[in-house]
């Protein structure tokens, strides 16, 4: 029988960037004994949930809840929008940029990647000239959605949005705008409706402080006219169903309830704290964190100051450390889980999770296993990340 809490003593420091640690009031809502999802308890729960999420969204429009991870929510925003062989055009920011284009590359979609090129394009995020350049070249409008990542959760760059719904409106194209947001969410600042996004996906997993299971996608009144036309195959994920359901706060097929639960207690912890202060927590963190690197005499990942993600940081281990095998000795050593480096930059780089439920001794603890685990393993370091955290955050 597997032990799936054999953790040695003291609390586990899950310190990557999602699954973040789940608070324990959401863990035990989440135990509450499940309710017959047809039932008029539910549709309350149901409705005061789609409200909840369109505030965290910070739209006015529909909000989609699905029994899914991210990667559904991703295939859900696809398929509900496009047909067989639509041109879309996505921005390589990440491993998680490439991952939705393989996604969308095996649903029949006409894929076309913009970036800059090799593991150096890794650490900045879009460019918004690049995709209002692009733009205009298609005059006849063969490119139906812009795809970006918000939040590249490989990477510790958050993207402009912004900048790329300008890029779009400048090159006056017709094309939709989709955005994960899967880890940024309720983490990083996002407006669905200001930025003019048609499509927002995201999970439960990351600033939502839930375990994995749910799936989002925020929609706009233009994604809801393109869904009109979509013909790529879709049963589970149609949003048809699943909105006309949702007026009375039901699903069309069975709901995760007990994960509805903890969502239900997750928000209540993020709309009471609000969520400019939410936003404003996970700033401080991310800056003491860089600070911490800073110290260390280490590299971030992200290059360009003006995207430093508030989620994680991402940090580059000196020319001819195995960040893998490091990560290796300061779970082993000091329980502490840090985020492997994936793609272009697997064994050169390491990521530390300061969201969702993180404070400021949570962050201290991280950054001492951190730099513990790294005077363990050889490297020198310039000095203490530790006290250069502690004194941003005093």
């Amino acid at each position: 029988m597997l032990k799936l809490d054999n953790h040695s003593s003291g609390r586990h420091f899950l310190h990557i960037p999602g699954p973040s640690p789940a608070p324990a009031r959401v863990l035990r809502a989440i135990s509450f004994q499940t309710i017959d999802h047809r039932g008029p308890e539910f549709g309350q729960l149901g409705l005061k949930l789609l409200a909840d999420m369109q505030k965290i969204f910070k739209t006015k429009h529909p909000v989609i809840i699905y029994p899914s991870s991210g990667t559904g929510a991703w295939e859900a925003a696809l398929v509900n929008t496009l047909s067989a062989g639509d041109h879309v055009l996505m921005y390589e920011t990440g491993q998680f940029a490439t991952l939705w284009q393989k996604l969308a590359d095996r649903l029949g979609i006409k894929t076309e990647f913009l970036g800059k090129p090799g593991a150096e394009g890794w650490r900045y995020g879009v460019d918004a000239a690049m995709i209002e350049e692009r733009l205009k070249a298609d005059t006849s409008h063969q490119i139906k959605a812009v795809c970006v990542v918000h939040n590249e959760t490989s990477t510790g760059v958050t993207s402009n949005i912004a900048a790329v719904r300008k890029a779009i409106d400048a090159a006056k194209h017709p094309a939709l705008l989709m955005v994960d947001t899967i880890s940024g969410l309720a983490s990083a600042d996002y407006r669905h409706d200001e930025w003019g996004v048609d499509v927002t996906v995201s999970g439960s997993q990351k600033g939502l402080m839930l375990p994995p299971g749910l799936g989002f996608n925020a929609l706009s009144p233009k994604a809801l006219e393109a869904n009109k036309t979509a013909n790529l195959p879709k049963a589970f994920w149609a949003w048809d169903e699943i909105l006309e359901s949702n007026k009375t706060g039901y699903w069309p097929t069975t709901p995760s309830t007990n994960l509805l639960y903890g969502l239900h207690e997750a928000l209540d912890m993020i709309l009471t704290e609000g969520l400019d202060n939410v936003f404003a927590r996970h700033q401080r963190l991310a800056k003491a964190c860089r600070a911490a690197v800073e110290a260390w005499g280490l590299e971030v990942q992200c290059k360009d100051p003006a995207v430093y993600s508030p989620v994680l940081t991402g940090v580059v281990t000196p020319e001819g450390v195995d960040a893998d095998k490091l990560r290796k000795l300061i779970h082993e050593r000091y329980n502490l889980s840090l985020g492997t480096g994936l793609g272009k930059v697997k064994g050169k780089m390491f990521r530390i999770g300061h969201l969702g439920d993180c404070n400021e001794l949570a962050l201290l603890g991280a950054l001492s296993g951190c730099e513990m685990g790294m005077k363990a393993f050889g490297i020198k370091l310039k000095g203490s990340g530790v006290v250069a955290a502690q004194d941003l955050l005093l």
